[in-house]
């Protein structure tokens, strides 16, 4: 008989492609994982993982047993998640993983407050790129995303919190400082400062700005960074200009001496900030706190999209 430790071994050893580490992971040892595993195999009369190559991966019939593994697993915590409700329980850990580019701005309006209401719900933030959210969503290794969508990923369940518009930063020595609104047209001239390559943000610009087949190329030449706050700091004191989401822009921004912040367009651009999970998710109640803790923590006017549009990132 098929028991929950045997899927959580398959489970672990397709997230880590890795026994030893899967059996870390596990905090059992190695060959009991193996021998476990090797059970299993020889009840389904099938082989799961392909052992020959390093790292090990699924065989084609693996691959299906794996997300029928996760699918069960998750139901079988619901039952737990079922129990607590019952018994009015809130407590339990929320790993979340949130893209760079809000973590700084989102973070401190929630965290500390959320963490005060919910003292029972521990809370493990990681800062993630969007792609390695997606791809952890669908190992199991992170319970939930804070980024921007749409995703349209399949066996992803994307729950939208707030818009918030994007803005032009320019250095008051640029061209563009006398204009009240630039049209993205003219957002793809020298001096633009972006995000590294694997930042939805960086795909964002490019993708409002996308007026003809070379600006992808020139943008790729142009100076990048990690970090928006970095950015900033280059747009002030070496010049040139940059896009800001909203979150990013504080009274320091607001009233730099060097710099300035100018309107994009005539429709507004947005990006949509969402909590994402799986559709197995089995912490329902827990996300549910969150998700309206987060609403009731940032400012009301970004809560509905208003008359903006939203640029998506993901082609």
């Amino acid at each position: 008989m098929i028991t929950i430790t045997q899927l959580e071994y398959v489970v672990a050893v397709d997230t880590y492609r890795h026994f030893v580490t899967a059996s870390e992971k596990c905090f059992v040892s190695q060959p009991t994982l193996s021998m476990q595993l090797k059970k299993l195999e020889d009840e389904l009369d099938i082989v799961i993982f392909d052992r020959s190559k390093q790292p090990v991966v699924p065989t084609e019939v693996g691959k299906v047993i794996i997300e029928q593994a996760r699918k069960t697993l998750a139901e079988n915590n619901k039952i737990y998640d079922l129990v607590k409700q019952q018994k009015g329980i809130v407590s339990g850990e929320l790993v979340i993983g949130i893209i760079p580019s809000l973590a700084p701005y989102l973070l401190p309006l929630f965290a500390g407050s959320f963490s005060r209401e919910f003292p029972d719900i521990k809370l493990k933030i990681i800062e993630l790129l969007s792609e390695d959210i997606i791809d952890q969503l669908h190992k199991d290794m992170i319970d939930l995303g804070l980024l921007v969508t749409p995703l349209n990923e399949a066996g992803i369940k994307e729950e939208p919190i707030f818009y918030e518009r994007m803005f032009l930063y320019v250095n008051n020595k640029h061209q563009l400082a006398p204009k009240n609104r630039v049209d993205p047209a003219e957002i793809a001239g020298d001096g633009l400062w972006l995000l590294s390559t694997g930042h939805c943000f960086r795909s964002q610009v490019v993708n409002l700005c996308s007026i003809h087949d070379k600006l992808k190329e020139e943008i790729a030449i142009n100076y990048e960074s990690g970090s928006l706050e970095t950015i900033k700091k280059l747009v002030e004191k070496e010049g040139g200009y940059t896009l800001l989401p909203e979150l990013s822009i504080d009274d320091n921004v607001l009233n730099n001496k060097h710099a300035q912040v100018k309107n994009i367009g005539e429709s507004d651009p947005l990006r949509e900030v969402s909590m994402v999970y799986s559709r197995n998710f089995a912490k329902q109640q827990l996300l549910k706190h969150l998700f309206e803790h987060i609403k009731k923590s940032v400012p009301e006017y970004l809560l509905n999209q208003t008359d903006g549009h939203i640029v998506e990132w993901r082609n």
